[in-house]
């Protein structure tokens, strides 16, 4: 495994939702279901555990280089592709605590420069940014 994070990715933090129970925008989420449905197979539960543990190390890797990236985001200048071949340019702040929304702030778009936006990661297909 990789050194130790050395401080914490910034996270906003939204005010509770409308139900009491949510933060952000989206009451009922985005997130579906962790793995795609398989019909089963006559396999031995050791081998199907083996399979399991193998995905989850998989995710937990992907997910820590996720969160490494974002990390090093913080205050560089990200080019985002959203929908419509719409390109924006901004400087990065943070992301709220479900990585469903980036916090950016000069938000260059086509019609003008936003101070400070909220773009939900939903919108973004894809982000660039140099190291």
């Amino acid at each position: 495994m990789q050194t130790p994070l050395p401080s914490p990715v910034p996270v906003l933090r939204f005010p509770r939702g409308p139900d009491g129970f949510s933060r952000g925008f989206a009451p009922h989420g985005r997130r579906g279901p962790l793995r795609p449905e398989v019909p089963e197979t006559p396999e031995s539960p050791t081998v199907r555990e083996c399979q399991e543990s193998q995905e989850q190390r998989a995710r937990a890797t992907l997910r820590e280089r996720y969160l490494r990236s974002l990390l090093a985001m913080v205050g560089c200048q990200v080019s985002f592709t959203l929908h419509e071949g719409v390109h924006v340019t901004a400087h990065f702040g943070a992301t709220d605590l479900d990585v469903a929304n980036f916090y950016v702030s000069q938000l260059q778009t086509p019609i003008g420069v936003q101070a400070e936006a909220l773009l939900r990661c939903s919108d973004i297909i894809a982000y660039t940014f140099k190291l």
